[in-house]
């Protein structure tokens, strides 16, 4: 044991790696439908393991940081900017509302009970349940305490406060928003989704379905009302379920790639494509199934489109489809439609967005036409563009190092703060352009994840040593606080959003959701609704809530 400590307090990066992996493994593991989550495993890891009086230099938890807040400004700036510039300006003022009533709930909380600035932005960023709080009030009050005339303060106490507040931070509000939320205000939110759905037209989509299969077959054409008539002709009377992609050709078994004005005859093998459910409903029409390898040897691809086309920007999803996937002897299907990586209900009557991303199947000549129009087809690639994402923190971390004196008192944004707003910027760019800024999917959850969980270890190792005292002083007063912040911004939220802003219900406990950036409570909602339908209040509340949060901790640490 001796031996293992002492290689851990020479070689503390061991430590640093050991926390990350206890965290992630603990943090996965299921007790029924709860589990503590990575963060707070990992933070409890850290504060376990830094009993052995470890020390980390503090540049390394704002590195780990930077990277966390710029990967977190990337994916959701897109989703921020379009915020502020359409109609989804009313979700940014309810976030904003919803915020500020957990700042000032936290602040009063903090004074009532004599809390420093530490112990209050891990009150705030517990039960609030946002990360963020916790690694911008680190950063300003280490500036701060380097100033001169700084005042020391208390750091092991934050997170203290973060790993007592969180579990009921996101358990309580998986469970307020899902289970307990519709009962108060007296809805259906299974029923009311389903209307949603219904009045959008989400369940009459191309891709309706979780579960939905895509196929092709090939028949040899024996029904006498399809002699003579187009591939055109033939797709309507099936009402454009299923589309004619090939034919072999009865007289010199020719192979042709279809147009609308292709013509087929008796005898004629076709290639259909479809979903299986059109497929089977279909299939006595043309004649006996053959097995013809090379007609149905056609390349194929699914491809993600991401949407830049000012033409398309801003039009239905049934428009799109109609218009561009609805043409005779195309046969292209929208498998998935998602916006800032969470998966949307697929609704005739949907407005796609610039850096919306559609996810089409079909022949892959015809999806390469789609594509040009649509915007960028963003193939799968492994490379990041390192620089762009360098260069861009470099740019925040300056812009928000610069301090301004107002009556004597020194004001900043800080480093961390400029990272999220450099990432945001850095984001709708990418989403914009696509043309330069890769990161893709894998690699921004790395520097999502180990940015922020390397961040975390770091504070739980040099936090150590003064948890147990810690937490044998503030822990039961902690939790009944916590707990207070979690609830109070939910019930604000719902009065405003039922009240004021008049939110469909599922749109508006996705709006919760997403104001708290609680990932979790989407979750148990969408499971709750059996239906996306949460998801689109989701989006623009946990864009807005990362930025908002961020500069309402800069408010917090200046209060006290």
């Amino acid at each position: 044991m001796d031996y293992i400590i002492h290689t851990l307090q020479k070689y503390p990066e061991i430590a640093i790696y050991l926390t990350i992996a206890v965290g992630f493994w603990v943090g996965n593991l299921n007790l029924g439908k709860f589990n503590l989550g990575v963060v707070t495993s990992t933070l409890l890891a850290g504060l376990l393991i830094g009993q052995v009086h470890l020390v980390i230099p503090a540049v390394l938890q704002s590195t780990f940081f930077a990277m966390f807040l710029f990967a977190v400004g990337y994916a959701v700036g897109p989703q921020f900017i379009r915020a502020l510039k359409s109609d989804g300006i009313s979700q940014v003022f309810f976030t904003v509302l919803v915020c500020a009533s957990g700042l000032f709930t936290a602040i009063l909380l903090g004074k009532m009970l004599h809390y420093d600035a530490a112990l209050t932005a891990g009150l705030l960023s517990g039960g609030y349940t946002n990360s963020t709080v916790l690694g911008v009030a680190t950063d300003l009050l280490n500036q701060a305490s380097q100033m001169p005339g700084g005042v020391k303060v208390a750091m092991a106490l934050m997170p203290v406060a973060y790993a007592v507040t969180y579990p009921f931070g996101t358990a309580g509000s998986a469970w307020f928003l899902a289970s307990f939320a519709p009962k108060v205000l007296g809805f259906n939110l299974v029923e009311e989704c389903k209307t949603y759905e219904k009045e959008n037209g989400s369940g009459h989509t191309v891709g309706s379905t979780a579960y939905r299969e895509f196929s092709a077959r090939a028949f040899q054409l024996n029904n006498v009302d399809l002699f003579d008539k187009t591939v055109s002709e033939v797709e309507a009377m099936f009402n454009h379920e299923i589309f004619v992609r090939r034919v072999r050709q009865a007289v010199g078994a020719k192979i042709v790639d279809c147009e609308g004005s292709t013509r087929i005859q008796r005898n004629d093998v076709v290639a259909i494509s479809g979903t299986l459910t059109a497929l089977l409903k279909y299939q006595h029409h043309f004649g006996q199934e053959v097995k013809d390898v090379p007609l149905l040897d056609f390349s194929t691809e699914l491809l993600d489109l991401v949407v830049t086309s000012r033409k398309y920007a801003g039009k239905t999803l049934g428009d799109i489809t109609g218009e561009l996937f609805g043409k005779p002897g195309r046969g292209l299907f929208l498998t998935r439609f998602s916006r800032g990586d969470l998966d949307m209900p697929m609704g005739q009557d949907v407005v796609v967005q610039r850096g919306d991303v559609l996810t089409i199947l079909g022949a892959k000549q015809d999806v390469a036409v789609v594509a040009k129009q649509l915007g960028y087809a963003d193939r799968p690639l492994e490379n990041s563009d390192m620089a762009f994402m360098g260069f861009g923190i470099v740019a925040g971390s300056i812009l928000g190092a610069i301090t301004v004196h107002v009556a004597g008192i020194p004001l900043s944004f800080g480093t961390s703060v400029g990272s999220i707003v450099a990432g945001i910027v850095c984001g709708y760019l990418r989403a914009s352009m696509r043309t330069f800024g890769k990161i893709p999917g894998p690699a921004l959850w790395v520097f999502n994840n180990v940015g922020l969980n390397g961040f975390i270890a770091v504070i739980g190792l040099n936090a150590a040593p003064g948890f147990i005292s810690g937490l044998q002083q503030y822990g039961l007063t902690l939790l009944f606080a916590g707990a207070v912040v979690t609830m109070v911004p939910l019930i604000v939220g719902l009065l405003l959003g039922r009240f004021v802003f008049k939110f469909h219900p599922g749109i508006l406990l996705g709006a919760c959701a997403g104001a708290r950036s609680t990932t979790a409570a989407l979750g148990a909602l969408q499971d709750a609704a059996q239906s996306k339908v949460p998801a689109l209040g989701y989006t623009v509340g946990y864009a807005v809530s990362r930025l908002v949060m961020a500069v309402f901790t800069i408010v917090l640490v200046n209060v006290f």
